[in-house]
Protein backbone atom coordinates (compact mmCIF):
# COMPACT_ATOMS: atom_id res chain seq x y z
CA UNK A 1 0.00 0.00 0.00
CA UNK A 2 3.01 2.67 0.32
CA UNK A 3 3.70 5.23 -2.20
CA UNK A 4 0.42 4.61 -3.86
CA UNK A 5 -1.80 7.99 -4.89
CA UNK A 6 -5.41 7.97 -3.52
CA UNK A 7 -8.30 10.48 -3.76
CA UNK A 8 -10.87 11.33 -1.61
CA UNK A 9 -13.75 13.45 -1.76
CA UNK A 10 -15.93 14.39 0.53
CA UNK A 11 -12.79 14.69 2.78
CA UNK A 12 -13.75 17.98 5.44
CA UNK A 13 -15.18 15.79 7.63
CA UNK A 14 -16.80 12.49 8.72
CA UNK A 15 -15.52 9.06 7.19
CA UNK A 16 -13.60 11.39 4.17
CA UNK A 17 -11.35 12.79 6.67
CA UNK A 18 -10.96 9.61 8.97
CA UNK A 19 -10.23 7.97 5.35
CA UNK A 20 -7.41 10.28 4.92
CA UNK A 21 -5.82 9.89 8.10
CA UNK A 22 -5.99 5.90 7.86
CA UNK A 23 -4.17 6.07 4.26
CA UNK A 24 -1.58 8.57 5.34
CA UNK A 25 -0.88 5.73 8.04
CA UNK A 26 -0.10 3.19 5.57
CA UNK A 27 2.03 5.89 3.34
CA UNK A 28 -0.29 6.91 0.50
CA UNK A 29 -0.19 10.56 -1.15
CA UNK A 30 -3.24 11.59 -0.36
CA UNK A 31 -5.46 14.03 -2.25
CA UNK A 32 -8.08 15.75 -0.47
CA UNK A 33 -11.52 16.42 -2.59
CA UNK A 34 -13.97 19.17 -0.79
CA UNK A 35 -15.97 22.92 -1.05
CA UNK A 36 -14.84 23.86 2.18
CA UNK A 37 -10.80 24.59 1.36
CA UNK A 38 -9.85 25.55 4.82
CA UNK A 39 -10.94 22.33 6.36
CA UNK A 40 -9.10 20.56 3.97
CA UNK A 41 -5.94 22.31 4.36
CA UNK A 42 -5.97 22.20 7.83
CA UNK A 43 -6.27 18.21 7.61
CA UNK A 44 -3.50 18.62 4.83
CA UNK A 45 -1.04 20.27 6.52
CA UNK A 46 -1.77 17.49 9.68
CA UNK A 47 -1.10 14.68 7.91
CA UNK A 48 1.86 16.14 6.16
CA UNK A 49 3.36 16.48 9.72
CA UNK A 50 1.93 13.32 11.16
CA UNK A 51 3.08 10.62 8.68
CA UNK A 52 5.61 12.39 5.99
CA UNK A 53 3.28 12.07 3.40
CA UNK A 54 2.76 14.51 0.42
CA UNK A 55 -0.97 15.68 0.81
CA UNK A 56 -2.50 17.66 -1.47
CA UNK A 57 -5.97 19.47 -0.91
CA UNK A 58 -7.85 20.82 -3.57
CA UNK A 59 -11.46 22.71 -3.41
CA UNK A 60 -13.41 21.48 -5.66
CA UNK A 61 -17.70 20.54 -6.33
CA UNK A 62 -18.24 17.29 -7.21
CA UNK A 63 -21.74 18.03 -8.88
CA UNK A 64 -19.91 20.00 -11.17
CA UNK A 65 -18.38 17.89 -14.03
CA UNK A 66 -15.66 20.20 -15.09
CA UNK A 67 -14.58 20.35 -11.03
CA UNK A 68 -14.31 16.36 -11.34
CA UNK A 69 -11.75 16.47 -14.27
CA UNK A 70 -9.43 19.62 -12.76
CA UNK A 71 -9.17 17.22 -9.56
CA UNK A 72 -8.12 14.86 -11.93
CA UNK A 73 -5.62 16.73 -13.89
CA UNK A 74 -4.03 18.38 -11.22
CA UNK A 75 -3.34 14.76 -9.55
CA UNK A 76 -1.69 13.57 -12.58
CA UNK A 77 -0.02 16.95 -13.09
CA UNK A 78 1.01 16.55 -9.32
CA UNK A 79 1.97 12.94 -9.06
CA UNK A 80 1.84 11.09 -12.69
CA UNK A 81 -0.63 8.26 -11.55
CA UNK A 82 -4.03 8.04 -9.62
CA UNK A 83 -3.78 4.38 -7.66
CA UNK A 84 -7.44 4.64 -5.78
CA UNK A 85 -10.59 6.28 -6.05
CA UNK A 86 -12.29 6.74 -3.02
CA UNK A 87 -16.35 8.42 -4.03
CA UNK A 88 -17.20 9.79 -0.40
CA UNK A 89 -18.95 13.03 -1.04
CA UNK A 90 -22.39 12.84 -0.34
CA UNK A 91 -25.49 14.86 1.11
CA UNK A 92 -28.70 13.39 2.67
CA UNK A 93 -31.61 14.17 2.60
CA UNK A 94 -35.07 13.71 5.13
CA UNK A 95 -38.89 14.89 3.93
CA UNK A 96 -42.01 13.10 3.09
CA UNK A 97 -41.96 12.99 -1.03
CA UNK A 98 -45.35 14.64 -1.48
CA UNK A 99 -43.92 17.58 0.55
CA UNK A 100 -40.19 17.40 -1.14
CA UNK A 101 -39.41 20.22 -4.03
CA UNK A 102 -38.05 18.01 -6.77
CA UNK A 103 -35.00 20.34 -7.06
CA UNK A 104 -34.04 19.02 -3.69
CA UNK A 105 -33.61 15.42 -5.04
CA UNK A 106 -32.08 16.93 -8.17
CA UNK A 107 -29.22 18.21 -5.65
CA UNK A 108 -29.55 14.86 -3.70
CA UNK A 109 -28.72 13.07 -7.06
CA UNK A 110 -26.11 15.75 -8.50
CA UNK A 111 -23.57 14.92 -5.89
CA UNK A 112 -24.06 11.53 -4.85
CA UNK A 113 -24.60 9.94 -7.99
CA UNK A 114 -23.26 12.62 -10.95
CA UNK A 115 -20.53 13.75 -8.46
CA UNK A 116 -19.47 9.14 -8.37
CA UNK A 117 -20.16 9.28 -12.21
CA UNK A 118 -18.20 12.11 -12.93
CA UNK A 119 -15.07 11.83 -10.43
CA UNK A 120 -14.95 8.27 -11.81
CA UNK A 121 -15.02 8.85 -15.69
CA UNK A 122 -11.78 11.07 -15.43
CA UNK A 123 -9.86 9.18 -13.07
CA UNK A 124 -10.66 5.79 -14.62
CA UNK A 125 -7.91 5.79 -17.70
CA UNK A 126 -5.25 6.61 -15.06
CA UNK A 127 -6.62 3.64 -12.48
CA UNK A 128 -6.84 1.11 -15.26
CA UNK A 129 -2.85 1.86 -15.56
CA UNK A 130 -2.31 1.21 -12.07
CA UNK A 131 -4.62 -1.98 -11.80
CA UNK A 132 -5.77 0.01 -8.59
CA UNK A 133 -9.01 0.49 -6.88
CA UNK A 134 -12.35 2.59 -7.59
CA UNK A 135 -14.41 2.75 -4.39
CA UNK A 136 -17.87 3.98 -3.72
CA UNK A 137 -19.10 5.08 -0.05
CA UNK A 138 -22.53 4.66 -0.37
CA UNK A 139 -25.56 3.46 2.81
CA UNK A 140 -27.42 0.41 3.75
CA UNK A 141 -30.05 2.80 2.56
CA UNK A 142 -29.07 2.19 -0.76
CA UNK A 143 -30.04 -1.72 0.06
CA UNK A 144 -32.67 -1.40 2.28
CA UNK A 145 -34.82 2.32 2.22
CA UNK A 146 -35.89 4.39 4.52
CA UNK A 147 -39.23 6.18 4.35
CA UNK A 148 -38.68 10.39 4.07
CA UNK A 149 -35.41 9.82 2.47
CA UNK A 150 -36.63 8.87 -1.25
CA UNK A 151 -33.56 11.13 -2.90
CA UNK A 152 -31.35 9.73 -1.01
CA UNK A 153 -32.29 6.21 -1.21
CA UNK A 154 -32.42 6.66 -4.84
CA UNK A 155 -29.28 7.76 -5.11
CA UNK A 156 -27.55 5.40 -3.70
CA UNK A 157 -29.33 2.51 -5.23
CA UNK A 158 -28.34 4.10 -8.65
CA UNK A 159 -24.94 4.12 -7.05
CA UNK A 160 -24.67 0.40 -6.01
CA UNK A 161 -26.13 -0.35 -9.93
CA UNK A 162 -23.97 2.40 -11.66
CA UNK A 163 -20.32 0.23 -9.80
CA UNK A 164 -21.77 -3.18 -10.25
CA UNK A 165 -22.26 -2.98 -14.36
CA UNK A 166 -18.73 -1.12 -13.93
CA UNK A 167 -17.33 -4.26 -11.92
CA UNK A 168 -18.42 -6.62 -15.05
CA UNK A 169 -17.25 -4.68 -17.93
CA UNK A 170 -13.76 -4.18 -16.23
CA UNK A 171 -13.90 -8.13 -15.04
CA UNK A 172 -10.63 -8.87 -16.96
CA UNK A 173 -8.73 -5.45 -17.12
CA UNK A 174 -7.63 -5.82 -13.08
CA UNK A 175 -9.29 -2.60 -12.09
CA UNK A 176 -10.32 -3.39 -8.33
CA UNK A 177 -14.72 -2.15 -7.92
CA UNK A 178 -15.60 -1.79 -4.38
CA UNK A 179 -19.34 -0.46 -2.71
CA UNK A 180 -18.76 -0.01 1.30
CA UNK A 181 -22.47 0.69 2.57
CA UNK A 182 -22.52 1.28 6.25
CA UNK A 183 -25.36 1.49 8.46
CA UNK A 184 -25.39 4.95 10.76
CA UNK A 185 -22.18 6.45 11.29
CA UNK A 186 -21.59 9.17 13.88
CA UNK A 187 -20.62 12.66 11.75
CA UNK A 188 -22.69 15.57 10.59
CA UNK A 189 -24.10 14.24 7.86
CA UNK A 190 -27.88 14.40 9.51
CA UNK A 191 -27.28 17.72 10.17
CA UNK A 192 -27.17 19.03 6.69
CA UNK A 193 -29.34 16.71 5.55
CA UNK A 194 -32.13 18.47 2.58
CA UNK A 195 -35.96 19.38 4.27
CA UNK A 196 -38.33 19.68 1.99
CA UNK A 197 -37.69 23.41 0.54
CA UNK A 198 -33.46 22.42 0.80
CA UNK A 199 -32.70 24.34 3.86
CA UNK A 200 -30.56 22.20 5.88
CA UNK A 201 -32.13 19.94 9.01
CA UNK A 202 -29.66 21.60 11.42
CA UNK A 203 -30.27 18.63 14.51
CA UNK A 204 -29.47 15.28 14.05
CA UNK A 205 -32.96 13.70 14.81
CA UNK A 206 -31.02 10.32 16.11
CA UNK A 207 -29.25 9.85 19.31
CA UNK A 208 -25.75 8.95 17.84
CA UNK A 209 -24.46 7.17 20.82
CA UNK A 210 -24.01 3.80 19.72
CA UNK A 211 -23.54 5.06 16.22
CA UNK A 212 -20.60 3.55 14.64
CA UNK A 213 -17.47 5.96 14.80
CA UNK A 214 -16.25 7.20 11.50
CA UNK A 215 -12.88 6.02 12.29
CA UNK A 216 -13.79 2.52 12.60
CA UNK A 217 -15.64 2.68 9.21
CA UNK A 218 -12.27 4.06 7.78
CA UNK A 219 -10.25 1.38 9.13
CA UNK A 220 -12.75 -1.36 7.93
CA UNK A 221 -12.82 0.59 4.42
CA UNK A 222 -9.12 0.22 3.89
CA UNK A 223 -8.84 -3.24 4.55
CA UNK A 224 -11.33 -3.91 2.46
CA UNK A 225 -9.25 -2.45 -0.53
CA UNK A 226 -6.24 -4.13 0.83
CA UNK A 227 -8.13 -7.12 0.20
CA UNK A 228 -9.81 -6.13 -2.73
CA UNK A 229 -13.20 -6.82 -1.41
CA UNK A 230 -16.39 -6.67 -3.70
CA UNK A 231 -19.46 -5.33 -1.09
CA UNK A 232 -18.46 -4.59 2.17
CA UNK A 233 -21.64 -4.07 4.58
CA UNK A 234 -20.44 -2.22 7.50
CA UNK A 235 -22.10 -2.56 11.34
CA UNK A 236 -24.09 -5.95 12.57
CA UNK A 237 -27.39 -3.73 12.64
CA UNK A 238 -27.25 -2.94 8.32
CA UNK A 239 -26.64 -6.53 7.66
CA UNK A 240 -29.44 -7.55 9.93
CA UNK A 241 -31.51 -4.56 8.10
CA UNK A 242 -29.96 -5.93 4.28
CA UNK A 243 -31.55 -9.43 4.99
CA UNK A 244 -34.67 -8.71 6.47
CA UNK A 245 -35.31 -6.81 3.69
CA UNK A 246 -34.38 -9.30 1.21
CA UNK A 247 -35.88 -12.40 2.62
CA UNK A 248 -38.78 -10.83 4.57
CA UNK A 249 -39.68 -7.49 2.61
CA UNK A 250 -43.17 -6.91 4.19
CA UNK A 251 -42.00 -7.58 7.75
CA UNK A 252 -39.32 -4.89 7.35
CA UNK A 253 -41.46 -2.63 5.49
CA UNK A 254 -43.54 -2.02 9.03
CA UNK A 255 -40.05 -2.22 11.12
CA UNK A 256 -38.51 0.89 9.75
CA UNK A 257 -42.00 2.51 9.69
CA UNK A 258 -42.61 2.30 13.27
CA UNK A 259 -38.53 2.72 13.96
CA UNK A 260 -38.70 6.40 11.99
CA UNK A 261 -41.69 6.72 13.68
CA UNK A 262 -40.12 7.11 17.13
CA UNK A 263 -37.39 9.80 15.40
CA UNK A 264 -37.90 13.23 16.78
CA UNK A 265 -40.04 15.39 14.37
CA UNK A 266 -40.62 12.16 13.00
CA UNK A 267 -42.58 12.37 9.66
CA UNK A 268 -45.03 9.89 10.36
Amino acid sequence: MKNKTSIITGASSGIGKALAYELAKEGHNVVLIARRKDLIDAISEDLNKKYSVDSYAIKADVSKEEDCKMFVDKTIEKYGKIDILINNAGISQRAMFEDLQLDVIKRVMDVNYWGTVFSTKYALPHILKQKGSIVAITSISGMSPLPARTGYCSSKYAVHGFMDSLRIEHLKTGLHIMVAAPEYVASEVREHALMSDGSEQGISPRNEKGMLSAEEVAHRIVKGIKKRRRTMLIGLKGIIAVGLTRFTPKFMDKLTYFAIKKEDNSPF
